[in-house]
């Protein structure tokens, strides 16, 4: 290993603390790993999505690659609305409107890795 390799981390479920997330009742995000564990370049979160809640529009400044874990809800990304299910993947572009919807019974959860550094979030009508 180099000088310039991050040492590797490993850290279990029960060390990660979730939050909720203020612009959305319903949702919470635990942060996997990020710059603090010696990440060069992407954080991975895990977002759970509770039964009925819902994620208003807004951008963001990054780009976010998202994988769903559990669960099915609608995912709206520049105007259109998907719904999605353990397994599917998203891109979605930095700057692009997007919001998220559980009308489900069952919580959804899904990983969202995106680029260190800070991350403008804007609310849209």
């Amino acid at each position: 290993m180099s000088d310039h390799s991050p040492a590797p981390v490993i850290k279990h479920s029960d060390d990660i603390e979730y939050e909720s997330v203020g612009a959305a009742d319903g949702l919470s995000k635990g942060v996997l790993l990020d710059e603090s564990d010696g990440t060069p370049h992407f954080a991975m979160r895990r977002f759970s999505i509770d039964p009925g809640a819902k994620v208003p529009k807004h951008t963001n400044e990054v780009e976010h690659e998202q994988f769903v874990l559990e669960g099915e809800y609608v995912v709206g990304i520049d105007g259109e609305e998907h719904t999605v299910s353990a397994g599917d993947s998203l891109l979605i572009p930095a700057g692009v409107v997007h919001w998220y919807r559980n009308e489900s019974d069952d919580p959804g959860a899904f990983i969202c890795a995106v680029p260190n550094g800070d991350d403008s979030i804007e609310l849209r009508e």
